[in-house]
């Protein structure tokens, strides 16, 4: 019996160490009806808490992937019509079902396979070096309630010198605050199980500041969210709100073209700009809607009739040796992105964006353009940095002679993106800059016109984004000028050197009382509380975890309400209560 669990242990330690020796993490079948997995423990709520976005192995359930439509093919008779035979396979709807628990039983054995497959002084092992965490998922099956187990090696030097074995309990949503476990009987758990002569108790909570809302019932969803994690010392009692003491960590991602954002009228400018960089990749345009009634050509010639009829003016203005900063000019960055000081170029393309529906519409506008600038029929002012190719032809006319520009091809269409990008460009320099959040300097690697325009309209994405980030703290948090600076820098850094994400989570320390009016008076998303002895490899911990929805996904709850996240607008949140003991085992 003793040389069969030494070889199950070999056995199963060789699969998991298979993983440490391979590239590639494919998930393995071991014994037929067990999946091991190899992944980040953040992608995990309850194992975050304690492994972070260290790797770990976890072990659930095999399912195969069930295909909707099996029944109904074995169904089908030599009468099938051809239209049904024509359906492509790939078609075939398949679903997979989620992660599957596996027996209480079979999880202790695995547990103890690893801890014996690292334990040195079993004679009939080898001494084998220590592997990741191991954690699998349980099927509630016990008295207890038993959702996961853990395991992981303490070692001292290079040397495994025992396990923590970790148990995850759960129970369902509740509205009975005095069905909850206390503070006292928490610490009493820990003492039972560990003899401590001291404990600390850490608290934590995470709030929501942003995201989806509930209006009548209703819920507006949003695929940005901004919540604020606490953590403090010398917690008193469950559930208790974050004293202003704590460290506090915003978590903001922010997806563009939010209506409620501030930049909204920008995303739609910058979704135009993109649809014209899908076009000149893939040769394919989806035109959006016009938001002028009177076509592009139209709009065209009575914009530069108009120029035309106040030509002097506007010679005066472009030949001023200087431009002087007026009160309207400094208004511009009181009124976000909306800038007073566009030149001719910038009209053009706000006039075009609003009204093309095809390449023929910017071919015939920028010809009437040209051909004006041609006969010396306008002469517009444009801003000395501007770098497109159509300021470059107006620049050439200020000396009676302009190069031959063949409209044909994808050449308005290039031309037309280049408009777009520098007068975007200005627009994100002019409120960076007057907010005094960043300089030139920090900005020269999206600014530059060296790279193709496709990496131009990414970086240009990037910095939409950036700022998408920073008015969302702004105007939705009101966070102070010395934050959103910091939020600033951090965000230009992470671009530089990271493709675009808004699946990206960008950090940002700050003071609770910047934002204590906001969660004061509101239920906590999560709410936790940690009892802990010992230190370093040898610290044990004993937790709970309150949350609005459910930290485990592989078994369904019982729920005081219809629905998993069950607070809304209700007086009394109902909490799902997930509870991780800790036992440490030392090889002698």
């Amino acid at each position: 019996m003793c040389s069969k669990v030494i070889s199950s242990a070999k056995e199963f330690y060789g699969t998991l160490r298979s993983f440490l020796d391979a590239e590639r993490n494919d998930p393995r079948l071991y014994e037929e009806e067990i999946q091991v997995l190899k992944m980040n423990g953040d992608r995990i709520p309850v194992l975050n808490m304690f492994c972070g976005n260290h790797p770990v192995f976890i072990c659930e359930k095999a399912v195969p992937k069930i295909n909707e439509c099996d029944d109904q093919q074995t169904n089908v008779t030599s009468n099938s019509s051809d239209e049904d035979a024509d359906v492509d396979d790939t078609d075939t709807l398949q679903t997979e079902l989620g992660p599957q628990p596996l027996p209480i039983m079979k999880a202790r054995q695995l547990l103890s396979w690893y801890t014996l497959s690292q334990n040195a002084n079993v004679s009939a092992l080898d001494d084998n070096p220590a592997l990741l965490p191991l954690w699998v998922r349980c099927d509630m099956s016990d008295p207890a309630g038993t959702t996961w187990f853990g395991a992981e090696t303490v070692c001292m030097g290079n040397k495994v010198s025992g396990v923590k074995l970790y148990s995850v309990t759960c129970k369902g949503s509740t509205v009975d605050k005095g069905s909850l476990i206390t503070l006292e009987e928490l610490k009493r758990d820990h003492k039972k199980r560990h003899h401590p002569s001291s404990m600390a108790v850490k608290g934590s909570a995470r709030f929501s500041l942003f995201g989806s809302t509930v209006v009548e019932n209703t819920t507006i969803e949003s695929q940005s969210t901004v919540t604020v994690d606490f953590k403090w010392s010398h917690v008193e009692s469950i559930l208790e709100t974050p004293p202003l003491s704590s460290t506090a960590n915003l978590n903001i991602k922010v997806a563009s073209g939010d209506m409620r954002s501030p930049m909204y009228e920008m995303y739609k400018e910058l979704e135009f700009l993109q649809t014209l960089a899908d076009g000149l990749r893939t040769g394919e345009t989806e035109w959006m809607e016009p938001l002028e009634s009177v076509s592009a050509v139209n709009l065209t010639k009575a914009f530069l009739e108009d120029l035309q009829s106040t030509a002097k003016t506007l010679q005066e203005k472009a030949e001023k040796p200087a431009e002087v900063k007026t009160e309207t000019d400094t208004a511009i960055y009181n009124s976000l992105l909306e800038r007073g000081d566009l030149d001719f170029v910038e009209q053009l393309w706000v006039l075009m964006r609003k009204s093309v529906t095809s390449y023929q519409d910017i071919g015939d506008c920028l010809k009437l353009v040209i051909e004006a600038l041609k006969y010396h029929e306008i002469k517009p002012w444009i801003h000395r940095d501007s770098s497109s190719s159509l300021s470059k032809l107006i620049l050439q006319s200020y000396h009676q002679q302009i190069d031959h520009v063949s409209l044909t091809g994808v050449t308005p269409v290039h031309m037309l993106l280049e408009m777009g990008l520098d007068k975007m460009r200005k627009d994100y320099i002019n409120y960076l800059i007057g907010e005094e959040l960043t300089t030139l300097n920090h900005l020269c690697y999206y600014l530059s016109t060296e790279v193709d325009l496709q990496e131009q309209v990414i970086r240009l994405r990037k910095l939409h984004h950036l700022l998408e980030i920073i008015l969302t703290c702004s105007a939705f948090l009101g966070l102070p000028y010395d934050r959103l600076f910091l939020l600033t820098q951090s965000c230009l850094q992470h671009y530089k050197a990271h493709p675009y994400d808004e699946e990206h989570e960008f950090k940002l320390q700050i003071k609770p009382a910047l934002i204590s009016h906001f969660y004061q008076k509101e239920h906590p998303v999560l709410w936790g509380v940690e009892v802990s002895s010992g230190h370093g490899p040898r610290e044990v911990r004993t937790s709970l975890q309150l949350s609005d929805r459910p930290l485990v996904d592989h078994v369904i709850f019982d729920t005081d309400y219809p629905n998993e996240t069950v607070n809304g607008d209700s007086e009394d949140p109902a909490f799902f209560s997930t509870m991780v003991s800790c036992s440490l085992v030392n090889f002698a």
